[in-house]
């Protein structure tokens, strides 16, 4: 057992390690607020750009994820769904496609089960061949009339995917699906149209317009380059895969 006199003298002990806690204490909570304000002075110098191309990784992989959906609907239903009925409804349109341009909107992500944005907040936009939305789908006479262009090295538009005129021995694509990227146009996951803030941008100008004819090139911030600013990013379905996909499932005739 303790002596009285020894707990006694023990007690101003114990008082005394409590002030070396608080300057403990105040120490850590220093250097954590120091930390947080160097990283953030670090993400501000150096992370912007890294965090934009984490945004375009993942918008790409989503736009391959409703690719993939995509011809996953046309190997159950026998076709490829119709647009979305809009911005803020993801489910496809009830009614056949009368045009190009009535299938031309915004992917259906509700009917298909995917991610209908990019990371920037954005409906992704989607344009089908109507022949390609009603079953059964045929195959002998069906045309694909989606093409993708991009610019040459001396900034003339030029056909990547298809050409200046789509027939049964000389396919297209089918559909393609594509996003405005973080710059200029689209419309928000609240249906909200975001306006254009830039000068000569005409070929995101293009896709925003287009119903059948797509632009695909690398981004740049420079509106002296020919198209102006882009940073659209942009998938087309393979028809061979389509049709592939289809056969397997045995929903192509």
């Amino acid at each position: 057992m303790v002596p009285s006199a020894t707990r006694a003298d023990l007690r101003p002990l114990r008082r005394s390690r409590h002030p070396r806690r608080q300057r403990g204490a105040a120490l850590l909570m220093l250097l954590a607020v120091t930390s947080v304000g160097f990283a953030a002075l670090l993400i501000s110098a150096f992370g912007r750009s890294d965090v934009e191309r984490v945004r375009e990784r993942r918008t790409l992989a989503v736009l391959a994820h409703a690719s993939d959906a995509l011809v996953g609907f046309a190997s159950t239903h026998g076709r490829l769904p119709r647009p979305a009925v809009s911005a803020i409804d993801g489910r496809e349109r009830p009614e056949p496609c009368a045009s190009e341009a009535d299938c031309s909107g915004f992917l259906p992500w509700v009917t298909l089960g995917v991610d209908g944005a990019d990371s920037w907040g954005k409906r992704l936009r989607y344009s089908v061949t109507p022949e390609y939305t009603a079953a059964p789908i045929r195959r002998l006479s069906a045309v694909a009339t989606k093409q993708v262009l991009t610019r040459d090295g001396n900034g003339a538009l030029r056909y990547e995917l298809g050409q200046a005129e789509c027939l049964i021995y000389a396919q297209c694509r089918p559909a393609v699906v594509y996003s405005h990227g973080r710059n200029n146009l689209g419309t928000s996951i609240a249906g909200l149209s975001q306006a254009n803030g830039a000068r000569n941008n005409v070929d995101e100008i293009a896709n925003d317009n287009a119903i059948t004819g797509f632009i695909q090139r690398p981004a740049t911030a420079d509106p002296a380059v020919p198209g102006g600013p882009f940073d659209d990013l942009l998938v087309a379905i393979p028809l061979d895969t389509l049709y592939e996909r289809m056969a397997a499932a045995r929903t192509l005739p």
